[in-house]
């Protein structure tokens, strides 16, 4: 089959098209920025096309089988107009194109109640899909179990951080969570299925979100955690209790907890007789999860997809472009250390690593992002000793990578402006390397000015420590990718 796969830098589209690929379908890959797939290990093996499901869709669906629909938006004020239209857009685009069937993943939801306003878009972008010429298959999942998911940190974090777990009366509503994989093996084999219908999806346990936590601090060996019952907590005071203590901020922290708020567990299992294939239980899919965080084998993350309202707009190769002000930070430092060897400290930055100056500042600036509804610094990184364009890293987003040469990060934290930090190393004639620093920090209106004049101070200590403290490790490790 020839497939069209959207939201393909997302959590599910970035694992699906290897899968589509093992099975041997043709890929195609609609995405707003193709750059961000350059470093994926299956880019050679696909068709990569620049575009928007709120765009001209004729010529990415040109000759297009099946298409399979896992885009969603996220935080923005009309976020259910945009996706109400996304989808009457494909629909309509598909049946011009003459395709053969639409693969939809949305979200599990009880009958007969009021939903949350994102659970209640994820529906109805099912059923545009379903009145469509084009027969639909609508999958509907609760909490997907898999390394890297929101849903799966977000509940990592809660048991691992908190012994004793503050529980609001929603962790007591049962659940019927399902281990990414088998979300990704019905994805794949619906590529076949002739059907019209939405179908439940779900693993074999049904649990409360809090034997989900009890559950996986027996797996992952952690001592009993204990409860303390506050009925008070709602879903909006719970997403600023995520958000303080899970990597995962408020923006994405409440539209999941919203979809806890009822009961989420499969009314049919159809989807068992027409695509048999046995379900990991809750127990393992932690288990496999855990495994592959350990092994540092996580192959997307939830942070991979971009943050609404973060700038997204690249460093101008001239930042000096327009008469506008733009504040320049350029500091270098030459070391003995050979180029490869600098290469991999700067590529290895952040994460556990942190940014090699100031800890307690770094972490500071990172706690004010989280009160003002930013990412802060606690995203991490998917791979301790490689990036790629596109990903995150803590605060960051990987905006250009040059193997042994440049690393490019921009900034998605709240400030009045865009700011740019680039890393260089270069070789020194005869022996040693040679390290280069650029912070670039575009100002929006007075504000800008004013953030920049405030941490202008700190730049000496933050900025100048970074170059002193890299190149030092440069010449004072010896097996960095092994340690």
């Amino acid at each position: 089959m020839r497939c069209l796969v959207t939201g393909a830098t997302g959590y599910l589209g970035g694992r699906l098209v290897p899968r589509l690929l093992a099975e041997g379908h043709e890929v195609r890959c609609l995405v707003r920025s193709p750059e961000k797939l350059r470093d994926v290990p299956w880019a050679a093996d696909v068709e990569i096309v620049r575009g928007d499901v709120l765009g001209d869709l004729d010529e990415p669906m040109r000759d297009v089988e099946v298409v399979h629909y896992l885009v969603h938006s996220l935080n923005s004020k009309d976020f259910a107009d945009a996706d109400r239209r996304a989808a009457q857009n494909t629909a309509r685009a598909a049946e011009r194109a003459g395709v053969r069937r639409i693969v939809y993943l949305g979200g599990l939801h009880p009958e007969g109640t009021e939903l949350s306003p994102h659970l209640a878009s994820r529906k109805e972008v099912g059923e545009v899909f379903l009145r469509s010429e084009i027969p639909a298959v609508v999958l509907q999942a609760a909490v997907i179990i898999g390394s890297g998911s929101a849903s799966f940190e977000m509940l990592r974090y809660l048991t691992e951080r908190l012994p004793v777990m503050v529980t609001p009366r929603w962790v007591h509503n049962r659940i019927q969570p399902i281990a990414v994989r088998d979300v990704l093996r019905y994805l794949v084999d619906a590529t076949t299925l002739d059907a019209n219908r939405t179908f439940d999806i779900g693993g074999p346990d049904v649990l409360t979100y809090l034997e989900m936590m009890l559950r996986y601090a027996r797996v992952a060996g952690l001592p009993e955690r204990r409860v303390l019952p506050v009925p008070v907590l709602t879903p909006g005071l719970s997403s600023h209790w995520v958000n303080v203590v899970t990597p995962v901020p408020r923006s994405i922290a409440r539209p999941l907890i919203e979809s806890l708020v009822h009961e989420v567990v499969c009314r049919e299992n159809d989807i068992r007789e027409v695509l048999p294939g046995e379900n990991a239980g809750y127990d393992k899919a932690v288990e496999l999860a855990l495994t592959k965080i350990r092994d540092a084998d996580v192959e997307t993350r939830w942070s991979g997809a971009s943050v609404p309202g973060a700038p997204s707009e690249p460093l101008p190769s001239d930042p000096d472009w327009s008469g506008g002000s733009v504040y320049v930070d350029e500091r270098e430092r030459e070391t003995k250390a050979t180029p490869e060897r600098l290469w991999e400290v700067v590529e290895g930055i952040g994460g556990e690593r942190g940014w090699y100056s100031f800890p307690l500042a770094w972490a500071v600036r990172g706690w004010m992002d989280r009160l003002v509804g930013g990412v802060g610094l606690r995203r991490g990184r998917r791979d301790p000793h490689r990036l790629n364009v596109g990903e995150a890293l803590d605060w960051w987003r990987v905006e250009e990578v040059e193997r042994g040469r440049l690393l490019r990060l921009r900034a998605e934290m709240k400030v009045p402006g865009q700011a740019w930090l680039e890393l260089r190393v270069a070789g020194n004639e005869g022996h040693g390397s040679t390290y280069r620093q650029r912070a670039v920090f575009v100002p929006k209106g007075l504000a800008g000015h004013l953030y920049w004049a405030v941490v202008w101070p700190f730049h000496g200590v933050v900025f100048g420590g970074m170059v002193r403290n890299i190149a030092n490790e440069a010449e004072l490790h010896k097996n960095f990718r092994k340690s």
